[in-house]
């Protein structure tokens, strides 16, 4: 297949890039580099089944010939970004969306929307399936993030029923692994970098609030059977393995064999209304995708670890 994927050169999207381009399909990755890294994909450069297009997708897209499927990646996606890229997130989640189905509508492309858990917001049930409506504050500075997603789901589904385009949905929850930006703001990288250089780690609040970790490459081999799936309503992606925040920093602290020690600070407001649990239940995924992860907490920290240490030079 010949596929665009918007927001190709980020954390996923170069990860996601790399998987396709070994099952021998045709990338064209088009990113701004407003969070991607060119050395996410510099060791594609040259690849003749891999071209780089720098782009905002917020504006008209135009692509030389045919396209089999578009994956709408393109978004920051970080709490420290909530903060200092609202305008952009907003953006990229309705105009990037709108942009990007138009091309599919024009190249009767199949189209994929990578969404988020952040559209269940502060869940008040426990796990969440997809068919939770969610709790969210469309005006609290995650709002710019979760309102984004909900919106571009709601176009999706829309061109969906009104034009006929073959839609898939995949609703990510908390990923981690090689290639996560230092300053991204989250739990493992913040915790990670800090562990390597000695300083103390920030868990905020009492550090009793959860999260589900999944190492990204069981998420693109969740990504890459639900393109292959005729699902066309949303699929949560991600492990139903939980941990606490401050268990995950002693974690990570006993693995890195660091010295530091665990600081507890209030929230910051980047993260606006932090939610207290996340966790996937991902009965849907098991039924229509025969997926689910694979990769240990254990092996993926230890493999995220490594990784850090040769880009902090440890």
């Amino acid at each position: 297949m010949r596929i665009l994927i918007t927001g190709g050169a980020g954390f996923l999207g170069s990860h996601l890039s790399d998987l396709l381009l070994a099952e021998g399909h045709e990338i064209i990755c088009m990113d701004n580099f407003l969070t991607g890294r060119p050395e996410n994909v510099a060791h594609l450069i040259g690849n003749p089944n891999f071209q780089l297009i720098a782009y905002d997708v917020t504006n008209y897209i135009h692509v030389d010939g045919p396209l089999d499927f578009i994956l709408h990646l393109a978004s920051p996606a970080s709490p420290v970004d909530f903060e200092n890229l609202g305008i952009k997130i907003l953006k990229v989640g309705a105009l990037g969306t709108h942009k990007t189905l138009g091309l599919a509508v024009a190249k009767k492309a199949k189209f994929l929307l990578t969404s988020t858990s952040e559209v269940y917001g502060d869940p008040l049930v426990h796990p969440q399936s997809e068919d939770y409506l969610g709790n969210v504050d469309p005006i609290g500075m995650r709002g710019v993030y979760d309102e984004a997603k909900r919106f571009a789901e709601a176009m999706t589904m829309a061109y969906h029923r009104l034009h006929g385009v073959d839609v898939r949905i995949v609703r990510i929850f908390n990923t981690y692994g090689e290639r996560m930006r230092q300053d991204d703001g989250r739990a493992i990288p913040n915790f990670v970098s800090q562990a390597l250089t000695g300083q103390d780690l920030t868990v905020y609040g009492d550090g009793s609030q959860t999260r589900s970790i999944c190492h990204y490459s069981d998420l693109i081999a969740g990504i890459y059977k639900l393109m292959q799936s005729d699902v066309t309503t949303p699929v949560n992606i991600g492990n139903p393995y939980e941990i606490t925040m401050l268990d995950l920093a002693n974690k990570i602290v006993e693995m890195t064999g660091s010295q530091s020690r665990v600081a507890f600070h209030d929230l910051p407001k980047s993260h606006g209304n932090d939610p207290k649990v996340r966790l996937p239940d991902i009965t849907k995924a098991r039924t229509h995708l025969d997926w689910e992860p694979k990769v240990s907490p254990d092996e993926g920290l230890s493999r995220t670890i490594e990784w850090f240490k040769k880009e902090l030079g440890k």
